[in-house]
């Protein structure tokens, strides 16, 4: 039940020490907000509110990781901010905006790439798609779906900006200083972009059958990378206004795990357990994702000669037909090039250089060693 726009928001009642305890203090921030703003919507228009609305806010609020303001929680703490107390409440309610942002790439996400699924339940296009058959109303149906989750979409980034401001204004008067909603604008700005940035060229890969190495890792860092840890780190170091080497030890550790957590998600696309990801396994392959994991196979076939592996992993990229048997051909194709081990092997790399960093600069020690569990996260191969 979301908390009506009346009551306060989540009373600080120590310093949030472990994950899940942000996790949960997060959720309760998005509540919060998403409670008021739905209110509002549903007093300018109540069938918008009822669908648009709706469908956002139970999106975000019961679904979802929180991995983005854990590293904002983290930055923050790694660069000397409050455990506790009113400025570490206002940080971690800022920090929220970030999963706000997450909804808004994720439903434009999964209409570009006519994803169905999403958490393990029917994406925002398709479920609205859905509506609109069960009614036999106007129109074309996937059309209506599609329209409604850009919507969602939008809505979401409008109201992470709104989170945010309101977060800040706390977080200045909690610090005795106008000066957090200036240091954040940097990362804040920053990370939208290259977002979107990265989007576009994963999209473009796509479109051109781009298969070099060296793109697939260019759209990683971009797209997940920056936006899922690099730039959540950064921006949590830049509230609690971290120095210059600081933030500059921190991004290289996000740049790092960040790749290595896109990485290991492409690993899962092709190997990994539905019931687990929440979505269907292939699907990247079906959608014609051009990841590391296939660059990296395409360009050993290519260097031994394999002719019948360079047809077999091509003919799959972009098929919607793929079925079960084509992706378990794909797989051995992909073993037995030692693409797989590979891709692996540059995870744990990845995650080795990323960890080193914080040892580069002086940081809070639980945040050290936050920061160094998350980090092994992205090495385990069933996540």
């Amino acid at each position: 039940m979301l908390r009506a726009s009346s009551d306060p928001a989540p009373a600080d009642t120590g310093p949030p020490a472990d994950d899940d305890l942000v996790v949960r203090r997060v959720r309760e921030h998005l509540a919060d907000h998403l409670a008021a703003r739905a209110r509002a919507a549903g007093a300018v228009a109540p069938p918008f509110a009822a669908t648009v609305v709706d469908w956002l806010v139970r999106f975000t609020v019961d679904g979802g990781k929180r991995t983005r303001p854990l590293f904002a929680w983290w930055g923050w703490r790694a660069a000397g901010g409050a455990a506790h107390g009113p400025a570490a409440t206002a940080a971690l309610r800022a920090a929220s905006a970030l999963e706000l942002i997450q909804s808004c790439a994720l439903v434009h996400d999964d209409v570009m790439d006519g994803s169905a699924l999403r958490r393990g339940r029917p994406a925002a296009h398709a479920a609205f798609a859905a509506e609109h058959r069960a009614g036999a109303w106007s129109g074309d149906a996937r059309r209506y779906g599609e329209a409604l989750a850009v919507l969602v979409g939008d809505l979401a980034l409008v109201w992470a900006d709104d989170l945010l401001d309101e977060a800040l204004d706390a977080l200045d008067a909690a610090l005795g200083e106008p000066s957090a909603r200036v240091r954040v604008r940097e990362p804040w700005r920053a990370m939208r972009t290259e977002m979107v940035a990265g989007q576009f060229l994963d999209l473009a890969a796509q479109a051109r059958g781009e298969e070099a190495e060296s793109a697939a890792l260019r759209v990683a860092v971009l797209k997940t990378a920056a936006y899922s840890v690099e730039r959540p780190l950064h921006f949590g170091a830049a509230l609690a206004g971290a120095d210059p080497a600081r933030v500059e030890a921190l991004r290289g550790y996000g740049r790092d795990i960040g790749t290595a957590f896109q990485l290991r998600d492409d690993l899962l696309g092709v190997y990994g357990d539905p019931a687990r990801t929440g979505k269907p396994v292939g699907d990247d392959l079906r959608e014609g994702k051009r990841t590391l994991l296939l660059a990296a196979g395409l360009r050993r076939a290519r260097e031994r000669g394999d002719a019948a592996a360079l047809d077999t992993l091509r003919s799959a990229v972009g098929d919607r037909g793929l079925t079960a048997a084509d992706l378990a051909a794909v797989r051995v194709v992909l073993d037995g090039l030692g693409a797989r081990d590979a891709v692996e092997a540059h995870v744990d790399r990845l995650v080795r250089r990323g960890v080193r960093r914080l040892g580069a600069v002086r940081i809070d020690a639980a945040a050290r060693d936050a920061l160094a569990r998350l980090a092994h996260r992205a090495a385990e191969r069933d996540q």
